[in-house]
């Protein structure tokens, strides 16, 4: 049953880390096809639907801050939605990557995505200052919100903002170290409930992030330490796969997409560091088990957007 308020006064933040996945899948397949005998068509086909899947739900929820800006404070209640204000900012940032062989006002889209991102970790902040301190605890969504500027290099190198990719890629470590110690420590002794497991896998997105940053700028060291960590995680993730999917469809599906699309992209910059068929044979994988679960997630999201259900289990906020 359809709702009878309009949907864009409740446009959830939920969508926005699947729009991320979405135009990562994206530029998987486009960068994949520079080094290994795949259809470039594809990519661009996916890029093609992709953004302005993402363009049509950062409208709605500008019209939905437009009618009510107080309504962002109660979106960012719940750490879900603090993780989807994060995601649309990266997603901003992400579609600078994608406009970069068009030129097409990419600086302005690179810089607006890397003050969105900022002004959500202040919001995340005064509404994390505002919990009670018993719920102040470390969670996977955080690596969206405080690490999510390390999304910003991808494109930003190549604008020629090294000096500024520094800065960002370091603020990032430094949250990211805090962050995975704080939940490490909390998984040790809770395991997260079934409805949020596929969280974890949010872990995978950072780290291939920090290895495709530093393999653009050149520290070979740190390129290869993050390189190799990707490995180990994404097969302890996929040995994993029955467990963190026991609960069914839910709109925390949106975790599984733009971890696997960064590790694919990861290993495409790993062929051309002279990885050779390892790195290869990560990119097919990447491709086959990301590509139709990832857009299984844009259907049952875009399915669940259409009747409400993905606004109302992810307790979205209304204008």
């Amino acid at each position: 049953m359809l709702l009878k308020t309009p949907h864009w006064r409740q446009t959830p933040p939920a969508i926005f880390p699947v729009t991320l996945g979405f135009m990562g899948l994206g530029l998987a397949w486009r960068n994949a096809a520079d080094v290994l005998p795949l259809p470039r068509e594809i990519g661009d086909l996916l890029l093609g639907v992709s953004t302005p899947f993402f363009l049509f739900f950062l409208v709605f929820y500008l019209a939905k801050l437009a009618a009510r800006p107080a309504v962002l404070l109660d979106d960012v209640k719940a750490p879900p939605a603090r993780a989807g204000i994060a995601a649309l900012a990266m997603s901003m940032m992400l579609l600078a990557a994608v406009l970069l062989p068009f030129n097409i006002g990419v600086s302005q889209v690179w810089w607006t995505g890397v003050i969105l991102q900022i002004l959500a970790s202040i919001v995340v902040v005064y509404a994390m200052w505002k919990d009670p301190p018993k719920s102040r605890q470390f969670t996977p969504f955080q690596y969206l919100t405080f690490v999510g500027l390390i999304v910003g290099p991808v494109a930003g190198i190549p604008l020629g903002y090294v000096t500024e990719s520094y800065i960002l890629a370091y603020l990032s470590m430094a949250s990211f170290v805090i962050i995975t110690l704080g939940y490490g420590r909390k998984l040790i002794q809770v395991r997260p409930p079934v409805p949020l497991r596929p969280t974890l896998v949010i872990v995978l997105a950072p780290i291939s992030l920090f290895a495709l940053c530093f393999g653009q700028l050149h520290v070979d060291l740190l390129f290869t330490l993050f390189y190799w960590a990707t490995w180990p995680v994404a097969l302890v993730l996929l040995a994993l796969g029955l467990w963190l999917t026991k609960g069914g469809w839910t709109p925390v599906w949106g975790a599984f997409t733009f971890p696997i699309a960064t590790f694919t992209n990861v290993q495409v910059m790993g062929v051309t560091k002279g990885y050779g068929a390892f790195a290869s044979a990560g990119i097919y994988a990447g491709l086959v088990v990301g590509t139709p679960l990832i857009l299984y997630i844009v259907y049952r999201a875009t399915k669940a957007w259409t009747t409400g259900e993905l606004a109302r289990k992810s307790g979205a906020a209304t204008a």
